[in-house]
């Protein structure tokens, strides 16, 4: 049951492709769910439950798990695609950060010997997306589609318009604060 509602938890969709995921790699890495809790500085309640398709994920859940399993955020997320991938505005998994108004929706993993994920981020002005490094190597790449943020480093971020295009390593601190209501962007995560 959910604690919040009273409802069995989701069996299907994103919560259990997350759930089979989290398994399958954390299986893969020989791990136990203490082990990889330890290393992702999550409750092992928390792992527990989101192996068992229950709870609401942060983003920062997510990240911390993807970087401690050394597999990228998107694997753990995206359900796997039809040969035809269309993702109308407003659809996809979506995940929302817990302490700044920043929504990642995911439009495309990675496919096989290709290491790249592609992101739909929308935000809003008041908060600060402030991302730990990710994985050893990584690095993002930012495309602004409406309103003006600051992006990239966090010690250095740029002011970003539409059509600004900003690349930085994601394996160093770094940030996504929107300026403007309804500020959205393309992230390219990339995986060296």
């Amino acid at each position: 049951m959910d604690a919040t509602d009273g409802t069995a938890p989701e069996t299907t969709g994103p919560l259990a492709h997350i759930a089979a995921a989290l398994r399958r790699e954390r299986q893969k890495a020989g791990l136990s769910l203490t082990e990889l809790a330890r290393r992702a500085g999550v409750a092992k309640s928390t792992l527990s439950q989101l192996e068992s398709a229950a709870g609401n994920p942060s983003v920062e859940t997510l990240w911390a798990l993807s970087v401690a399993l050394d597999v990228p955020f998107a694997l753990l997320v995206q359900p796997a695609r039809p040969q035809v991938q269309l993702v109308r505005a407003g659809e996809g998994p979506r995940f929302a950060a817990d302490r700044a108004d920043y929504l990642a929706t995911v439009l495309s993993t990675c496919p096989p010997n290709a290491r790249r994920d592609l992101y739909l981020i929308t935000a809003e002005p008041g908060s600060v997306r402030e991302s730990d490094p990710h994985m050893p190597g990584v690095v993002e790449h930012v495309v602004l589609s409406t309103g003006r943020a600051l992006v990239g480093p966090s010690d250095d971020p740029a002011e970003l318009a539409p059509g600004d295009y900003i690349a930085y390593p994601g394996d160093l601190p770094h940030v996504f604060e929107a300026l403007e209501s309804g500020t959205t962007a393309v992230l390219v995560s990339e995986h060296t």
